[in-house]
């Protein structure tokens, strides 16, 4: 391996978000630091099979309202 070239291998915490946590070796930030994740196997819904509908933003309104008349027009022709 050439040196210098390759980023810092270390330590760090991962904490899920069931608030478990273990240590693994990472190139994310410096050593000891800690992770936080939103989402993890224990509460994805790919392998929960939970589904939940978030409407941030309005942004399911927004999409209705942007092509709410794309049904119409190709209709009229």
């Amino acid at each position: 391996m050439k040196s210098g070239i390759h980023p810092d291998y270390h330590e760090i915490t991962i904490i899920m978000t069931d608030g478990t946590e273990f240590k693994t070796n990472s190139c994310y930030g410096k050593a000891g630091d800690t992770l936080r994740l939103d989402v993890d196997p224990k509460s994805h819904p790919a392998w929960t099979g939970v589904q939940r509908m978030l409407d941030t933003g309005g942004q399911v309104a927004k999409f209705n309202k942007r092509f709410a008349g794309i049904g119409a027009r190709a209709a009229k022709k």
